[in-house]
């Protein structure tokens, strides 16, 4: 209108406008409001976690003081090196059972019998250290990843000697525990692996999940760039298999870190295994009607194989039993998860860099003592995953992949998709509520 002015029709218009508007904000505000609830929730998680980390780094600075101490009352009443008396007059005589767990991770018990257990190959007439003390000492720098100088100091030996220890140790435990504690199914003993998987996880006919996780090391004199993961640290690669438990049956290490997972499964013995009918029970299981083998579970970075269930990628438009697949799918695999977080909070020597030439056979023991220490049920203490959560190198992403997928183990993946549209109704309610990793 002339002047300017509006006519009293816009003035409704203006009012409908400005509802409308403030409608969308008010919805806006409200969609947000569940998200800042989540990441409120998640940071008062992570303020707990690191109040967890520095109070255990407390407990342990007071723990070594309280040992040197202890050395030094001895050196003045025995006359002698405190420091060779430690062990014997403090460690097994005054540890109370948590000292024994937040420093060696296992019971007195348990450490004991496994001590008798590697006595073949830590006896030897040329050191003066017995096979309890080389444990300890071994456990205690697998654990906590203590400095050798201050290691050295408490045990009464040279820093080198210390080196030397942890190897040996860690050589006798894959030679002497690891054909005990972590080997590879029995054709018997799938039957059992599967209907733990199905009652803790709700996968039926599975044996396992399989994943990696990325360990530091220094970076090596050569194929510098090799060993460079996605977030751009030096590591080398643990691959690994768990059953429903979270115990592992399989593993290998030492690729590395730039290394596609596809590749890493393909120059791995489960491969070779796996393909080769060794997931086939006997007698042949049915699901759903079919005779085909037990499946392993992976995340998108693997082949698709009739042994190997992988999800469906997002970026598909994916049906309902597809989504519901993808779900059951991602939770049963949580478990492997759950494992790498244990195994690298239990032994934080997992943790920092080492030489790349030693870090096979320490991922290996360390990956035998985890099994040790499920199947005793040795107590975990949660706080040790502050440690994990502080740390600075932060397990790089998988790409997904479908160079090596097989087309005819599609018809397998969607007979689980069909089996989990046709169950129970109430699947998924169950499923939200299921049980967390069942190693407490």
């Amino acid at each position: 209108m002339p002047g300017g002015l509006e006519g009293p029709e816009e003035a409704p218009q203006d009012l409908v406008l400005l509802s409308l508007y403030l409608l969308l904000l008010r919805r806006k505000g409200r969609t947000r409001a569940p998200e800042e609830a989540s990441r409120r929730v998640q940071e008062a998680q992570r303020r707990g976690l690191l109040r967890q980390y520095h109070a255990l780094r407390q407990k342990r600075l007071l723990l070594l003081l309280m040992a040197r101490r202890w050395q030094s009352r001895i050196s003045s009443e025995l006359g002698t090196d405190g420091h060779h008396e430690w062990w014997e007059q403090v460690a097994l005589k005054e540890f109370g059972p948590q000292d024994w767990l937040e420093n060696f991770r296992l019971p007195k018990s348990t450490f004991l019998q496994i001590c008798n257990q590697l006595r073949p190959k830590l006896c030897h007439r040329n050191t003066s250290l017995n096979p309890e003390k080389k444990v300890a000492l071994a456990l205690w720098r697998l654990a906590t990843n203590i400095e050798c100088h201050l290691a050295a100091s408490l045990f009464g030996v040279r820093p080198l000697v210390v080196l030397k220890c942890v190897k040996e140790v860690c050589q006798a435990v894959i030679s002497l525990l690891k054909p005990l504690y972590l080997r590879l199914p029995h054709d018997h003993e799938l039957e059992n692996m599967a209907r733990i998987f199905s009652t803790w996880w709700g996968f039926p006919h599975c044996v396992g999940a399989v994943d990696t996780t990325h360990i530091p090391v220094v970076a090596p004199t050569h194929c510098d760039d090799d060993y460079k993961n996605g977030e751009h640290w030096h590591a080398m690669v643990l691959q690994g298999a768990v059953d429903g438990l979270g115990q592992f049956w399989d593993i290998c290490t030492g690729f590395p870190g730039g290394m596609h997972n596809g590749d890493i499964l393909q120059n791995s013995s489960l491969w070779t295994l796996s393909r080769d009918g060794g997931l086939l029970s006997q007698p042949q299981r049915l699901f759903s009607g079919r005779s085909f083998k037990y499946v392993l579970l992976g995340d998108t970075s693997y082949p698709l194989q009739d042994w190997l269930l992988k999800p469906y990628l997002d970026s598909e438009r994916l049906t309902s039993p597809q989504l519901l697949f993808n779900y059951q799918l991602e939770r049963a695999r949580s478990v492997i998860k759950s494992t790498f977080q244990r195994l690298r909070a239990r032994w934080q020597c997992l943790l920092q860099p080492h030489n790349p030439t030693v870090v096979p056979t320490m991922v290996l023991a360390c990956c035998v003592l985890h099994n040790v220490c499920e199947m005793h049920a040795s107590p975990f203490n949660s706080a040790w995953l502050g440690t994990v959560e502080m740390s600075h190198f932060h397990q790089p992403t998988h790409p997904s992949s479908r160079a090596l997928d097989d087309c005819a183990a599609e018809e397998v993946r969607q007979l689980f998709s069909s089996y989990f549209q046709n169950t129970d109704t109430n699947i998924s309610r169950q499923a939200c509520n299921g049980p967390e990793c069942p190693s407490n």
